[in-house]
């Protein structure tokens, strides 16, 4: 990958969104904390480096900041709300408090049309966060756009290739905000837009051969979109020396089991290592309630029974993971900065010392849209590709409350029939993720002129780009209810269902 861009990350939570709107223009990026020196930088050897915005202040004493030699790399700059104030205080301009603070949307005034803001307009509307502003132009910078409360909105130093906004492009509030970034990162860094799926599974498989040597790898299979993406990718690339494991915890969807060993071991013939351990994982989850302790309880039980099982192959030294940006943010941030952890992911954070292998992540950097792409150039089935995410925990996060047999096939049953009647309606690709949740409270209902006690079911659909952030899907009341019908009367146990009509956030996409 010849061209590439550096994002420095500041803590903003759109930081992602610049990664998404870089790759969206075929440019291929990554995200380093501002903490990166000047050599990795020269390593990395972008074509541009986007300063993100973010929450603090330069007139604490504590801002972060990145090396100063950035400045002097000669690489063209374009720094976002706090990343400009950064870039101005460095250059000596004045950084202070706005008169009022600027939240929202406002009407930017283009005062140079050239190169940043080409084929712009005069005037355009953008999205503002921010209370401090630059007060002064920096020597040898000029103004490129103002609004009514910052008077500087937008600079340059065209001689050193150095932008600053002090609005975000990168969100969907800002009308102009791509066409911005793919004027700085075609006109300014001069990048072509060549990079792609095909791009980047070359250099994958590159990469995957140039760790690995000689080594086998092994790779948790777990029939998903990420691992068997990842799966093939591999196979791809290493041929019988990858071995998939793939172990039944007894917390999949109906059919899931079968479906998987029918697709991986017999239309790709890999090395294919299936472990029945249904019994151990129920009983070991058994009164178990609190979501984080199931959570744990898989990863490490997982972890055991696939290491037992990864002993029995030879010459294994590496051990691969479907893991993807969006697993990596949600569990720890690994850029440095202030992102909470929301929920643990088992397959993200190492390995136990004991297992000596070493971890191979090759879609790591990438977003669950960008690895249905990737799947597709690959000639991975589509009816795989655009198989609803499913999380680690499998159902266990699904059932809310203890975990039996019982309560599992019941929501297996319930959850077949939703999807089934979403995919009748013609509806499974526009939505992100569908699934039941069984609830641990029963109702009363009536059935057969007969009281009855029994279990609730909520549906939840969201649509969503990468599951970052998303709505609650707006399925047509008729689907609904040949859904609802369907459960209650082909499903024993249920006679109430529900529709969860949550965005995240606040919400979760799981319940769990």
């Amino acid at each position: 990958m010849n061209e590439r861009i550096l994002i420095i990350d500041f803590g903003s939570q759109y930081t992602q969104l610049i990664a998404r709107r870089v790759r969206e223009c075929r440019v291929y990026c990554e995200i380093f904390p501002p903490a990166v020196d000047v050599e990795r930088i020269r390593e990395f050897d972008p074509r541009g480096i986007i300063f993100s915005g973010g929450p603090s202040s330069l007139t604490q004493r504590n801002a972060p900041r990145c090396a100063g030699g950035v400045f002097e790399l000669g690489i063209p700059i374009l720094g976002i709300c706090y990343g400009m104030q950064l870039t101005a205080d460095h250059f000596g301009a004045e950084i202070g408090k706005a008169a009022r603070r600027e939240y929202g949307r406002a009407e930017l005034r283009i005062d140079d049309g050239a190169d940043l803001f080409s084929g712009i307009g005069d005037r355009t509307l953008v999205w503002m966060s921010h209370e401090d502003k630059v007060l002064s132009l920096p020597a040898g910078f000029s103004r490129l756009a103002h609004t009514d409360n910052a008077a500087i909105a937008a600079f340059a130093h065209r001689q050193k290739k150095i932008f600053g906004v002090q609005f975000h492009p990168e969100v969907i509030h800002t009308d102009a905000g791509v066409q911005l970034i793919r004027n700085f990162l075609m006109a300014v860094c001069g990048c072509r837009g060549a990079w792609s799926m095909r791009s980047f599974s070359e250099s994958a498989i590159q990469d995957i051969n140039a760790q690995v040597g000689e080594a086998a790898v092994v790779c948790g299979l777990s029939g998903g979109v990420d691992s068997s993406v990842c799966a093939v990718l591999l196979h791809r690339a290493l041929g019988r020396r990858l071995h998939c494991i793939f172990v039944n915890n007894g917390l999949l969807r109906a059919g899931e089991a079968e479906q998987v060993q029918q697709t991986f071991r017999r239309h790709y013939q890999m090395n294919f290592h299936y472990v029945d351990a249904e019994e151990i994982f129920l009983q070991r989850l058994r009164a178990v309630c609190d979501p984080e302790k199931k959570r744990k309880i898989i990863g490490r039980l997982f972890v055991r029974i696939f290491e037992e099982e990864a002993k029995k192959i030879p010459g294994i030294r590496w051990l691969a993971q479907g893991t993807l940006y969006p697993d990596v943010i949600e569990s720890r941030s690994v850029f440095g900065g202030p992102t909470a952890r929301i929920k643990s992911h088992h397959n993200v954070g190492g390995l136990p010392k004991r297992m000596k292998l070493q971890l191979l992540e090759p879609l790591r950097y990438l977003f669950k849209d960008e690895v249905r792409a990737l799947g597709l150039e690959l000639g991975v089935p589509e009816e795989l590709i655009y198989r609803h995410p499913f999380p680690g925990p499998g159902l266990a996060v699904r059932v809310i409350g203890s975990l039996t047999k019982q309560r599992l096939d019941i929501l297996r049953q319930a959850d077949l029939r939703f999807i089934e009647e979403i995919k009748n309606a013609g509806l499974y690709r526009d939505i992100w993720q569908a699934f039941a949740v069984l609830l641990p409270v029963k109702s009363v209902g009536v059935m057969g002129d007969e009281r009855t006690y029994e279990n609730v079911v909520a549906l939840r659909a969201v649509t969503s780009v990468d599951g970052m952030t998303a709505d609650w899907a707006h399925i047509p009341p008729d689907v609904l209810a040949r859904v609802s019908n369907r459960i209650i009367n082909e499903v024993k146990g249920v006679n109430r269902v529900v529709y969860d009509i949550s965005s995240k956030p606040p919400a979760t996409i799981e319940w769990e």
